[in-house]
């Protein structure tokens, strides 16, 4: 056993003890060095720490290393016995080990001293009643070897009748770090919350402490750090913190419903703040705690403070797991801390007018609500987030910030009423937009740098009957998915392989807005973009960047829109054009006309499919022969997230479902799919630490090619309703979205839940 450095004044206090005191000292470290556990040389050592102490008795506990007691073992004759203590301020040794406190008392039956430390603390005299022994002075000590509590060493009745002394004190709390060394050899502990990942060659000490370095100045989690950047798997984590905090760790499980009764009296924000939650039982009963730091004894008391009970059950986890159970998903706890921190503070005009700085700097000097906005960009930029929602609530209630993330909405964060305003104000002055204007909607745009790399929000702000709200939307820039990693099906991909290579005509994608039909046609561009071509492109906004292109950014306030943008290119020797979206009968009529004078040209619309777009844009007004000349087909397409690589679960199908999935496809078409029942695996969703227990990690695309041909140029000459259109291209050899979406069921990569939430029957 290593030995452990005493501080100066226990040091001084040491050499001034008398020899036969100092031999046994000795005698006890010689024990504690050569015994294999502490149970096989406790007879002999509890004496000699008796004699050293001048005690009459003690009882030393050990961590249950379930999170929920201590114990003490104890031998009468040949039978072992046990006294089992809850984690709580009931018992004077369970006040020791929630607090993490040495106390010292001179008459343990002296209650209102013992009410002085904790109101709940009491002093059970059972045992006193049942061996006629007399409890008087008591020293009880907590035993630790950094921070995580591993024992109690309680000492009862100095020899000579006396109450102990503070030197005495201080010799016990030499012998409980003595003990601390052994408990952490027994139970294989570590020195840091992070030394067993060290231990495993996953990482170095110096990049522990790099990282320690950036969690303060960047604002994040260790967790997310090791996770991110050095692909640590969070299970390895998870056992990291576990043996170093000693505590079963645990993480979040979407089954488990917050106990409302539990939470009643508790605000939100502070939870986010202190970053615990409980989890399950009763109130003056048992209670179940997640808490990202188990050692942190101020907050265990503060637990113990706001909810009462005998038995406190601790786990460690994950702050950003503790935060999805708050609804504080997608968002760091320091965020949350500037919420809460703005609880306190008075509204202050600067916070409405001053301009700060960029969204990847954090600056502790600004004012609390620019910091928050700042941190609300970074960390829903990191969180994978599309949109970001601030939602003003009723009359005093707290305002709600949202993320949208893989398509679903998370609540996020909760702003104080007194302050949204001011948070409002904030966003409105870095979008450039009137801050006085509150009675109609505004847009605008945010430059912000995040890690030196540029982002740009979207910004649209929208009174309300609660008031003003805000949605910005996240537009990463660089460079697309490639044409490769589309997912289509084999039908789509070689066929729209084919379109692309055309000299002239125009090729749509459709769909509504967020099913990323700007990211598909990058794709596509991307596939063509030669030094051969000249390829224009007019987006609002340009959010992915390709060298080659000529990218124009439109703008409406200077009347600079898409039917302007693609005259001037038509000027401009172009071979491909790119019309961001076609939302009137000018721009509809400017892009037939430019296909049909030599130019490919690509563009999108808000369409449910692929027929229907058809009978949308002759209700624009254009001709139908010359729609029917210039166009090549229409992908239409949806966004579904993708069951977790990570955790799914296979599953064969039983019969009811795989009829459902016959029926979906169409039992003409079934037979091309080549499956059978028996020898197919589905997939379903798990959760694990990837997918923060979702069960889906990512979102894929489902498709559906219109692809024209003589049968379907002549319906649209002819006015031929979708219908028709629809039943001709799946005799050529369309296939629905539904189609598509139950072909990537039978791949195990979605499933029909999620297929259903975004693609009707």
């Amino acid at each position: 056993m290593n030995q452990i450095a005493p501080d100066p004044q226990i040091l001084e206090l040491i050499n001034s003890l008398s020899k036969s005191r100092k031999d046994l000292l000795n005698l006890i470290m010689k024990s504690l060095n050569s015994a294999p556990t502490f149970a096989d040389v406790l007879p002999e050592l509890e004496n000699n720490m008796l004699k050293f102490l001048d005690a009459q008795r003690l009882t030393v506990y050990q961590n249950a290393r379930d999170g929920q007691e201590i114990i003490a073992k104890y031998k009468t004759g040949q039978e072992l016995f046990e006294i089992r203590l809850p984690l709580s301020a009931n018992s004077i040794a369970g006040y020791v080990a929630v607090s993490g406190t040495p106390i010292r008392l001179d008459n343990v039956y002296d209650a209102e001293s013992l009410r002085t430390i904790h109101k709940t603390l009491t002093f059970n005299s059972q045992f006193d009643k049942r061996s006629g022994f007399h409890s008087r002075s008591m020293m009880v000590v907590p035993i630790k070897n950094t921070a995580p509590l591993l024992g109690v060493l309680q000492v009862i009745n100095k020899v000579n009748g006396e109450a102990f002394s503070d030197d005495d004190m201080k010799m016990a709390i030499h012998l409980a770090s003595l003990l601390g060394k052994k408990f952490h050899e027994e139970f294989e502990a570590t020195d840091s919350p992070y030394d067993l990942l060290i231990k495993r060659g996953l990482i170095t000490k110096e990049e522990i402490e790099e990282f320690q370095k950036r969690t303060k100045k960047e604002k994040v989690t260790m967790s997310s750090l090791l996770a991110q950047e050095k692909k640590i798997p969070q299970e390895q984590i998870a056992a990291s913190l576990a043996s170093y905090y000693q505590v079963p760790f645990m993480r979040y499980d979407p089954n488990i419903t917050l106990p409302k009764h539990l939470l009643k009296n508790l605000n939100m924000s502070y939870l986010r703040r202190q970053l615990w939650v409980p989890l399950a039982g009763e109130l003056n009963e048992e209670l179940l705690v997640l808490i990202d730091d188990p050692s942190d004894f101020a907050r265990q008391m503060e637990i113990q403070r706001a909810l009462p009970a005998k038995k406190y059950i601790f786990r460690v986890g994950f702050a950003e797991d503790i935060l999805q159970y708050l609804g504080g998903g997608g968002v760091s706890s320091f965020l949350h801390g500037l919420a809460g921190k703005l609880e306190s503070e008075d509204v202050e005009e600067g916070d409405r007018l001053e301009d700060g700085v960029d969204a990847g700097e954090i600056n502790e000097n600004e004012s609390t609500v620019i910091q928050l906005v700042n941190r609300l960009i970074i960390d829903a930029s990191r969180a994978g987030a599309s949109d970001i929602h601030v939602e003003p609530g009723k009359g005093k209630s707290p305002s709600a910030v949202r993320l949208r993330i893989d398509g679903i909405c998370r609540q996020a964060l909760e702003i104080p009423s007194t302050h949204i305003k001011a948070v409002l104000s904030r966003i409105k002055i870095m979008a450039r937009l009137d801050i006085a204007e509150r009675r109609k909607p505004q847009d605008g745009k945010i430059m912000v740098k995040v890690n030196n790399k540029p982002l740009e929000l979207r910004v649209a702000t929208i009174p309300t009957v609660m008031g003003e709200s805000a949605v910005m939307r996240v537009l990463a820039s660089g460079s697309g998915v490639s044409f490769d990693n589309l997912n289509l099906s084999e039908r789509n991909y070689r066929e729209l392989d084919r379109l692309m290579l055309t000299p002239q005509g125009i090729l749509l994608v459709v769909g509504p807005t967020g099913s990323g039909k700007t990211t598909t046609l990058h794709s596509v561009i991307g596939r063509i973009n030669t030094p051969e071509r000249k390829i224009w492109t007019a987006e609002d906004p340009v959010e992915i960047t390709q060298p080659g292109l000529q990218q124009v950014q439109i703008d409406h306030k200077i009347g600079f829109n898409f039917a302007a943008a693609l005259r001037a290119f038509l000027r401009a020797d172009p071979d491909v054009i790119l019309i961001g979206e076609m939302r009137d009968q000018e721009t509809a009529h400017s892009g037939i006309e430019a296909s049909l004078t030599g130019h490919l040209v690509f563009s999108t619309l808000h369409t449910n499919s692929a027929p229907e777009t058809v009978i949308r844009l002759l209700d624009l007004g254009l001709d139908p022969l010359n729609f029917a000349d210039a166009l090549l087909g229409i992908l239409a397409q949806r966004l579904v997230r993708t069951l977790c690589p990570a955790c799914k679960q296979g599953y064969k199908p039983q019969e009811p479902e795989w009829d459902r999935l016959r029926r979906l496809y169409g039992e003409q078409y079934w037979d091309e799919l080549g499956r059978k029942r028996e020898e197919t695996t589905l997939f379903q969703a798990n959760g694990c630490g990837k997918c923060s227990k979702t069960g889906f990690k990512g979102r894929t695309g489902i498709h559906e090619l219109l692809v024209n041909s003589k049968r379907v140029t002549e319906r649209i000459a002819n006015r031929g309703t979708a219908e028709e259109i629809r039943k001709i291209g799946m005799e050529e050899g369309m296939r629905t979205l539904i189609q598509d979406g139950v072909m990537k069921v039978l791949k195990g990569q979605i499933d029909l839940s999620q297929l259903f939430r975004v693609a009707v029957e």
